[in-house]
């Protein structure tokens, strides 16, 4: 999650509670990769870039609600 430095340790210690966020941090390297391709490429396809950075920032924000409903749940007396 290289936009989300910040959260990369808590990140880590989710997915060492949580296997399945795994598979979203493989579907945002996916799409970031997908993205940086579209970005470089001399071809750009306008539709096509605008879905991937849809997707990333989709992505980030799922991600950042988790952070977010775990941190909530870690708070004593929640």
């Amino acid at each position: 999650m290289l936009k989300l430095p910040a959260l990369r340790g808590k990140l880590q210690l989710l997915s060492a509670r949580d296997p399945s966020l795994q598979s979203l941090f493989e579907a945002y390297d996916e799409a970031t990769s997908m993205l940086d391709r579209q970005r470089s490429s001399q071809l750009q396809d306008r539709a096509v870039l605008t879905e991937y950075e849809l997707i990333c920032r989709e992505i980030e924000e799922e991600v950042i609600a988790i952070c977010l409903f775990n941190e909530d749940q870690d708070m004593p007396g929640s």
